[in-house]
């Protein structure tokens, strides 16, 4: 039962003095006590969400900047096969994967709003690379294999940007109460997303600023890569300066390691990372990816579009925007229906749209393609906010029942279990980005075969002969995905719906509803 208090007094003047003389420490923090949250704890947590998207958002910007720049690289003289094309735009993800894990531990090390605030400042590393060293000719001057290797370790760089999400996500599932927790961790969410999204829109534009328009519409046209890094600038500074005079930090989610290694030794931590590798994955993976792939598909298409093959990055920036703005829908589906039934629903629609697809590749369709995709990114989207919202829901389930069956107070479970599920999020956000990764990858392995011919044709003609020859290169990446999606859609139904079947051998948590 919660303990009830006056915070219209003495508690809520205690609560703003605490957040100025320690340092905009909070203390005192009680979103589930309606009292509360309406008189004090609403409007903080309001101001935190807003400065926590827009630093997010910037980080996802960042994180898929390589993207734009790679199709773009054979306009400043960089020629890169295939598979080292999908290198470069998959060691970004890989990076910001990798550092997903301890970004998450920083949040109760350096409190929330000191954290965002070196987070977002380290975004100017990726920056200053992109628009110093990358379009130098020095690089232009190198060999081949050293021009890749620079460019590799420049472009693993913007992983940085990948680790805002999961520092940003723990801090924010701290101020909000569990009914309202869904719809703001979806927008968090989506607001960082959408980074993805305004990247791919307007980069592509920013880099062509002072090219004839005449010259744009050829194969090869003069870009401008350093404004692709100096737009960014001001707005780092503007997301650390905001993170550092507005944001605050809450003692309950400053806690030690050990939520992270209970959370680490909870199967449920483990088997929400692997859906969350098939939506958040899928959602990032096809981010990177799309412009490239559609690039080594549809040549012929493009040929005849010149305004859609110059601008081919802003067509990843539909879908971006797509899966951005239906992960808070997700997410407010999930608070009515139930995280799991929407999380089932859009694995088997993936699975659906990844068939269509794969036809579109077939027939040379690339409207068919590219509306499948679209719908791909929309329940991918609608997948991230669902198993986000599940998260909390399972963990009070479990908080719950480990209160009934060992007698302990429920009060302080149901904060052990919170701490739990903060730090599931965290582990989470890293594996699901991993998922990113795996996707770039299976399209990469897809592509070595066309490669590996092309390189072996001694003229332009045999060359363009193999890529019309072998259009359809990336069938066997399509059948992968969409295995992934039928076995994820089965875990889903197994552990979060299933209610009769071998639940005595394998417990299924389908009473909770999550």
């Amino acid at each position: 039962m919660s303990t009830s208090f006056d915070i219209t007094g003495a508690a809520a003047a205690s609560t703003k003095r605490s957040a100025t003389a320690r340092g905009r420490w909070i203390d005192h923090w009680e979103p589930d006590n309606e009292q509360f949250w309406e008189t004090t704890g609403r409007k903080i947590a309001r101001k935190n969400l807003a400065f926590s998207i827009f630093a997010e958002h910037i980080g996802f910007s960042m994180w898929v900047l390589w993207a734009v720049i790679v199709i773009n690289l054979g306009n400043v003289g960089i020629t890169m096969s295939v598979p080292e094309q999908f290198w470069l735009i998959s060691i970004p993800n890989l990076v910001g994967s990798g550092l997903r894990l301890p970004y998450t531990f920083a949040v109760p090390k350096f409190g929330g709003r000191m954290w965002t605030t070196i987070s977002a400042s380290l975004l100017m590393i990726p920056a200053l690379l992109l628009a110093v060293v990358v379009p130098s000719g020095w690089v232009a001057g190198l060999g081949h294999d050293a021009q890749f290797w620079v460019l590799f370790a420049c472009a693993a760089t913007a992983g940085v940007g990948g680790g805002n999400f999961s520092s940003s996500m723990a801090n924010i599932s701290f101020f909000y109460p569990e009914g309202k927790k869904g719809f703001a961790l979806g927008l968090n969410a989506a607001g960082g997303n959408l980074g993805v999204a305004v990247s791919q829109l307007v980069v592509p534009l920013v880099i062509i600023i002072g090219v004839p328009a005449a010259a744009v519409k050829l194969p090869v046209h003069d870009v401008h890569l350093a404004y692709a890094g100096l737009v960014w600038m001001p707005l780092i500074v503007l997301a650390a300066t905001c993170a550092w005079l507005y944001m605050d930090s809450l003692t309950q989610a400053k806690t030690d390691y050990k939520p992270y290694f209970a959370a680490a030794r909870t199967s449920q931590t483990w088997i929400m990372s692997i859906l969350y590798i098939g939506t958040f994955g899928s959602f990032i993976g096809y981010s990177f990816a799309l412009p490239l792939v559609i690039k080594n598909t549809f040549p012929e298409f493009l040929a005849g579009h010149p305004f859609i093959a110059t601008y081919l990055a802003g067509l990843g920036f539909v879908g971006a925007l797509v899966g951005s703005l239906s992960r808070p829908v997700g997410g407010w589906l999930s608070d009515r229906l139930g995280g799991a039934r929407v999380t089932l629903a859009c694995f088997l629609g993936m699975a659906i749209f990844t068939a269509v697809a794969m036809v579109g590749v077939k027939q040379h369709s690339f409207p068919l393609f590219f509306t499948a995709y679209m719908f791909i990114f929309l329940l991918s989207g609608m997948g991230n906010g669902s198993t986000y919202r599940m998260i909390p829901s399972i963990f009070a389930a479990l908080g719950r029942k480990e209160a009934d069956e060992k007698g302990v107070d429920p009060q302080q479970t149901a904060l052990d279990f919170k701490r739990r599920a903060a730090a599931t999020i965290g582990i989470c956000g890293a594996v699901g980005a991993f998922g990113g990764f795996l996707i770039q990858l299976v399209f990469r392995q897809s592509s070595l075969g066309v490669s590996a011919l092309m390189k072996a044709a001694k003229t332009p003609a045999e060359k363009a002969a193999i890529a019309h020859a072998h259009l359809d290169w990336s069938v066997s990446a399509l059948w992968v995905f969409i295995a992934g999606y039928v076995v994820l859609a089965g875990m889903t139904w197994f552990f979060y719906m299933r209610k009769s079947f071998a639940v005595n051998r394998v417990p299924s948590l389908a009473y909770a509803s999550v």
